[in-house]
């Protein structure tokens, strides 16, 4: 029997999907790569129609953060192992349409090269259109980005290529550095080892919004197969390697992320273990750490650029798990601080030694607030904000980010904006603040100093204090336009060292912070589905939350739903809330929950909240602190066991 007429038998008898045939009809009659066909028929062979159905059941699609998908199946073909061992990485990419391989990565350099070439053309820019792209240490990731320059050069785009594993930050910075019109990262951030991803920032060195996010998902759609005509040799565009000299670059103003140098001197004592979870990090962050003199320690067997990431089950720093390594070697060296890194280096986990001599991993949340209280302070004890002027200071956060940052920030006298979850929305407004100065001012602000574009932007715009994510991500300047672990190591190592100026640990710090402001606490938690069928599942518990909103949970009503999905809503600033699938449930305790599919993850995501304000004008005593500690986080227990029992109900309707 044919492959063809094997396929369709499978369709009649349900085993196959009808989309999933059309995709591998259409993949075997654009694609010229013989493992497709190999694969395709090992896997048909073989009857592993779920497997065929996970990879071909839709094309991945490329949206407004670019593409994310498997790089290594489920089931590993022969044709895709090819030469390699067992325990090695596959020779070729996973083979499908709702994969990351280079069938997917040539379409969407296709479609990007496209755009930009349009678009430089009508902003009337001089020279050739230009593209930085830049990977991190996954499966694949160097090949996919030689790939792409390659593609970008042939159909006459400047090329500039960074000579090994970058950060994500690294690569925005750039972008802005060479004034190119985008900039692609090949990774899958802190996803499993399996995955990968391509990452597109625009021309203003933040991920893709509209109108652009539109502009290029169209023009990748518009590309059916991976093969295309490279122009002749005169048209083509050039090819830059960038290495150290850019390092040093992007380094220089990493460093002047520090506030008050000074604080090192009293901080010379505190260790510091380090593990780049055999990722990008590993390149600039122990540099930055010995140049400003802390007594550092990395973890050896994770400071290997691996993309199995042999060491950990997931490479994610908000995970326990990941940081056990670093922790154990903080024990045996007495080490004050733990700082983990994802693999391309924009997310930053920490665990802090307390006064019981335990190590505590801090959340996010907790992270983000405790910069964000320590760089407000500070900024106003050096005169930088003043009364007159902070009124053009701003905070930035997500609206899934603890309400503890809002609280710092407005006892300051600062604005506080939350945009929708996504780095890019905060990059979004950042943008906003520098269009918003003089065209004189904005002809030379790329080359401007820190200082001198926060003088700017005091004077005429909004000044950016900090700004982050729950999910990690920190940002302290608008040089880099994401969020960016390199400054985020910089930024709480400077915190680190002021509690050790006053003679306190990390814990005291943040427990001093909560005594003034509040006790807040937050609960990720997360349901995974997996594949198609987990797709639908995704979608059927959203869309439940919209069409038959709950009336209460854990018996406290519900006063409120916030539904982004519909649209009308405005932020802090009167500007437009694009569409999110996200809805926020407000009970009448002071609890409530967020519910959000991810974007690039199979999972539907729930953000817990919960909260005990001391009396006005007072600070929580220590008992009183306490106290709110365990009464709070008793309640985030039993409303995360209603939502459990509620999500069970809503997928059995």
């Amino acid at each position: 029997m044919s492959l063809d007429a094997q396929l369709q038998q499978a369709v009649t008898e349900g085993k196959l999907l009808d989309s999933s045939l059309k995709n591998i009809q259409a993949l075997l009659a654009s694609g010229t790569n013989p493992v497709y066909r190999a694969s395709i028929e090992e896997l048909a062979n073989g009857g592993q129609w779920t497997e065929l159905n996970d990879r071909f059941y839709t094309i991945v699609k490329f949206g407004t953060g670019g593409l994310r998908g498997r790089t290594i199946g489920k089931i590993v073909t022969n044709a895709e192992r090819g030469n390699a061992a067992a325990d090695q990485r596959p020779e070729f990419a996973c083979v499908g349409t709702n994969s990351m391989n280079e069938y997917n990565v040539s379409r969407a350099t296709q479609g990007l090269v496209a755009y930009c070439l349009k678009n430089h053309e009508k902003t009337g820019l001089t020279g050739k259109a230009k593209i930085v792209f830049a990977h991190d240490t996954r499966h694949f990731s160097a090949e996919f980005a030689q790939k792409c320059a390659q593609i970008a050069t042939d159909l006459g785009v400047d090329v500039f290529l960074f000579d090994g594993p970058r950060a994500t930050p690294e690569m925005s910075f750039t972008v802005r550095q060479l004034n190119a019109d985008a900039g692609v990262m090949l990774t899958a951030s802190h996803n499993p080892a399996h995955d990968n991803g391509y990452k597109v920032n625009y021309a203003d060195g933040a991920g893709i919004i509209e109108p652009h996010a539109t502009g290029i998902i169209t023009e990748v759609n518009a590309v059916k197969s991976e093969s295309y005509t490279p122009l002749t040799a005169d048209e083509r565009g050039s090819l830059t390697m960038l290495g150290e000299e850019m390092d040093q670059v992007y380094l220089a103003r990493v460093e002047k992320l520090m506030l008050q140098p000074d604080l090192l001197e009293k901080a010379r004592h505190l260790k510091i273990v380090y593990t780049a979870l055999h990722g990008a990090g590993g390149v600039l962050v122990p540099r930055i750490l010995r140049s400003l003199g802390f007594n550092l320690f990395t973890v050896p067997e994770q400071d290997i650029f691996d993309g199995r990431f042999p060491t950990v089950a997931s490479p994610n720093p908000e995970n326990a798990p990941a940081l056990a390594m670093a922790v154990a070697l903080a024990d045996k060296e007495n080490a004050d601080i733990v700082i983990g890194t994802d693999p391309d280096c924009d997310r930053m986990g920490v665990g802090v030694r307390g006064r019981d001599g335990k190590m505590q991993l801090l959340t996010g949340n907790q992270i983000g607030s405790l910069i964000g209280w320590y760089r407000i302070k500070t900024m106003f004890d050096l005169g930088i904000l003043t009364d007159s002027n902070r009124i053009n200071a701003v905070f930035i956060k997500t609206f899934v980010t603890t309400d503890l940052q809002s609280t710092i920030a407005q006892a300051f006298g600062l604005n506080v904006v939350n945009t929708l979850t996504g780095f890019k929305y905060i990059s979004a407004k950042l943008e906003k603040y520098e269009q918003a100065l003089p065209a004189s001012i904005r002809a030379d602000y790329r080359s401007m100093t820190d200082k001198e574009t926060r003088e700017a932007r005091l004077a005429h715009s909004k000044f950016f204090v900090f700004g982050g994510e729950e999910s990690y991500g920190y940002l302290g300047t608008d040089s880099t336009r994401d969020k960016d672990g390199n400054g985020a190591v910089v930024m709480f190592a400077e915190v680190a060292a002021y509690a050790a100026s006053l003679g306190k640990t990390l814990v005291d710090l943040l427990d001093e912070v909560y005594a003034t402001y509040g006790y807040f606490l937050e609960s990720n938690q997360s349901k995974t589905f997996e594949g198609a069928a987990g797709a639908a599942q995704i979608q059927k518990l959203a869309d439940s939350y919209v069409n038959s909103p709950p009336t209460s949970f854990d018996g406290s009503a519900v006063t409120s739903v916030k539904d982004f999905s519909k649209g009308g809503l405005v932020d802090e600033e009167g500007d437009d809330l694009p569409k999110e699938k996200m809805l926020f449930i407000y009970l009448a305790d002071g609890r409530s929950f967020a519910v959000r599919p991810s974007g690039t993850e199979p999972k539907i995501k729930y953000y817990l909240y919960g909260k005990k304000l001391p009396a006005t004008g007072q600070k929580f005593g220590t008992d009183e602190l306490s106290a709110a500690k365990q009464t709070v986080t008793e309640s985030l227990k039993t409303l995360w066991s209603a939502i459990e029992q509620d999500i069970d109900a809503r997928l059995a309707v």
